[in-house]
């Protein structure tokens, strides 16, 4: 039986809302991204839906070059493999579908947050924040299993996951791009927008 991988991506921003959660929770990394390939040219979470407002959050398809990412220059992250079946890639694959296909009924979970800030559960289907979106998808497809609500899964709870760090430090860096990137960043110019 072949062997897939699921990636995830831990990251630190220097927005408002970032360094709160850094403070208040002492956690290195503030936001979580899942996604199907290496070299993480398209990343889901959730997220805002507008680079400039923190305030309108959603179900976002993410990558290192655009929106909030898109202003840093040095990008603070972890990527770590997990394997799994399959079946589980599979069921991942049609989770993810499901989530695109219904995207526009999907926000963030800011009761969720506030919440979780002190370490209250807070379900709502149709609401996520980023670690809660990813550990779902991880849980619902038989890959992980952390015995918390999902609202109290913080991106720092990822790491204690069965994975392999494949890369640690700035996800912007020549390192990473060269080792990882090389085949997405041809693709778009020097500043970093998709064409």
């Amino acid at each position: 039986m072949k062997n897939r991988h699921i990636y995830i991506i831990l990251t630190r921003t220097n927005t408002v809302l970032s360094n709160l959660i850094s403070i208040i929770k002492n956690d290195e990394y503030t936001h979580a991204s899942i996604s199907l390939n290496k070299n993480l040219n398209t990343m889901y979470s959730f997220g805002r839906k507008y680079t400039y407002n923190p305030f309108i959050g959603c179900f976002v398809k993410e990558n290192l070059y655009e929106g909030v990412f898109g202003f840093h220059n040095k990008l603070k992250g972890q990527v770590l493999e997990l394997n799994a079946t399959e079946e589980q890639y599979d069921k991942v694959v049609k989770l993810l579908d499901e989530f695109i296909l219904n995207s526009k009924y999907l926000k963030y979970n800011y009761l969720g947050l506030i919440n979780s800030l002190f370490n209250r559960e807070f379900i709502c289907e149709d609401r996520f924040l980023c670690s809660e979106f990813v550990y779902y998808i991880l849980n619902k497809a038989g890959i992980a299993e952390l015995n918390k609500p999902r609202n109290l899964v913080r991106p720092q709870d990822l790491l204690n996951l069965k994975s392999r760090i494949i890369f640690k430090g700035n996800l912007k860096s020549k390192k990473f791009i060269k080792k990882y990137e090389n085949s997405f960043i041809e693709k778009y110019s020097a500043v970093g927008t998709l064409s």
